[in-house]
């Protein structure tokens, strides 16, 4: 089986610059396992890693797409099979970096998607749904035929509640069902699987600062920006965190400050999605940064060791 290394993790938990790290060790290439870095022009709200911080090292599945293209998850399997061809090919190791766990799981276990013929009209019905606020109204009727999933799926996570519907109405079968079963394959790779974490007084603490960085580094200018590009608010791109929040600022709903304190809240409940869908994947070597003293130089130590000892390269 091929290596493949993850890096994964809640948000503001180092992944990036750890990845950094270890692909200058192992010859890796990083490909990033991040719903929202895929589009151009979106980069202080989605904490994309700059030119500096690569620090040579190639990035890829990074600045693809317009924010008013769809980044649909068979889509990002798609590329990042591709990808990781390249970089196999090329005798370097695959490190899959980032924090949307759905994404990281497609591709370790190669999780097979529908080869339905889409409907478009439905999924347009349910989009308006969401353009007109009627968000519970969507959770409800994905609760009537999928209960499982309505479980695990946030109502303001729209993206994933019209795609378990549609998955529905495409299959007559919840979606839950699906991915129970794809969740009982054994990955096809030799995988290294890491998850960065630390106190949760500490995470939101690095939570807040982020945030107060963002700000500081023309977070609302790339927001106006973007719409005065003509990209629509309504759009899936622009319903993502730091987005949202600073768009409801510019058109008057609320202050700044209170923009930025949503923003904060709302960063700290996405992290804590994010230690619960990784709490449940097996085969996980959880790292806790405060047990290497937040170094990430002494967390690259310990990767190494592992995967020696447990032959993943």
């Amino acid at each position: 089986m091929k290596p493949l290394i993850v890096i994964a993790g809640p948000t503001a938990s180092g992944k990036s610059k750890l990845a950094v790290l270890l692909a200058k060790e192992i010859q890796g290439e990083i490909i990033s396992a991040d719903s929202m870095q895929v589009y151009k022009g979106m980069d202080i709200g989605t904490a994309k890693v700059t030119l500096e911080e690569m620090d040579g090292i190639k990035h890829h599945l990074i600045d693809i797409l317009s924010p008013d293209e769809a980044c649909s998850i068979a889509w990002y399997q798609k590329m990042v099979k591709e990808a990781m061809a390249d970089i196999y090919a090329r005798g370097k190791v695959p490190i899959l970096a980032g924090g949307t766990g759905f994404y990281i799981q497609s591709i370790i276990y190669d999780v097979t998607f529908m080869d339905h013929e889409p409907d478009h009209s439905y999924r347009e019905s349910l989009e308006e749904m969401a353009k007109k606020g009627d968000k519970g109204l969507l959770f409800s009727m994905l609760e009537a035929v999928d209960p499982e999933s309505s479980k695990t799926i946030h109502m303001n996570n729209v993206k994933r509640v019209i795609r378990a519907l549609e998955y529905h109405h495409m299959t007559n079968e919840p979606i839950s069902l699906h991915n129970k079963r794809e969740k009982e394959k054994q990955t096809p790779y030799n995988l290294g699987f890491y998850v960065l974490n630390m106190d949760r007084d500490l995470l939101y603490s690095r939570i807040n600062y982020r945030v107060d960085q963002m700000i500081e580094e023309g977070l609302i200018l790339e927001v106006k920006t973007l719409l005065d590009q003509g990209y629509d608010k309504s759009l899936v791109a622009m319903q993502g965190l730091g987005y949202k929040e600073i768009i409801g600022y510019l058109e008057g709903d609320y202050d700044l400050d209170y923009a930025v304190d949503l923003l904060k809240k709302g960063t700290r409940h996405f992290a804590k999605r994010q230690l619960t869908w990784f709490k449940r994947e097996e085969n996980v070597t959880w790292l806790n940064l405060q047990d290497y003293n937040l170094d990430l130089t002494q967390v690259v130590k310990y990767i190494l060791k592992d995967i020696v000892v447990k032959k993943f390269l």
